[in-house]
């Protein structure tokens, strides 16, 4: 298929399947005249390149998940590489919850504290 028929199917832009290209995500044949030429397996690597993107993966760590899809496995999380970048992400992924769980908790007191100041003084004001 050519580019745009990829993008449409992909729900993408030609543009961005450039894009994924240059970084060596996505690789066209390429016709005599040059018109880039896409077999079905590179529409199941751009589904998986969105997927990962949409779950805040960068490219550099998307480079795994297109190897191991290339090597002709059914998904792309099942190889050692890919399940170590899962790891690492979860690890990420953990610790933003931490901090953030940490910040809801200082607001939290912050919060009640300023109720209690309020009353406080409500009760004096009586």
């Amino acid at each position: 298929m050519l580019i745009g028929e990829l993008a449409e199917r992909a729900g993408t832009s030609a543009r961005t399947l450039r894009y994924y290209e240059e970084h060596g995500l996505v690789e066209p044949r390429r016709d005599r005249n040059g018109y880039r030429r896409y077999d079905e397996g590179e529409l199941r690597v751009v589904h998986e390149i969105r997927a990962l993107l949409a779950a805040g993966f960068g490219l550099d760590d998307i480079r795994p998940f297109v190897a191991c899809l290339r090597a002709g496995n059914v998904a792309g999380h099942v190889c050692p590489d890919s399940v170590a970048v899962l790891r690492r992400k979860l690890a990420e992924v953990e610790e933003c919850l931490d901090q953030l769980a940490a910040v809801r908790d200082q607001l939290r007191g912050q919060l009640a504290q300023a109720i209690e100041e309020r009353e406080t003084r409500c009760l004096k004001i009586r």
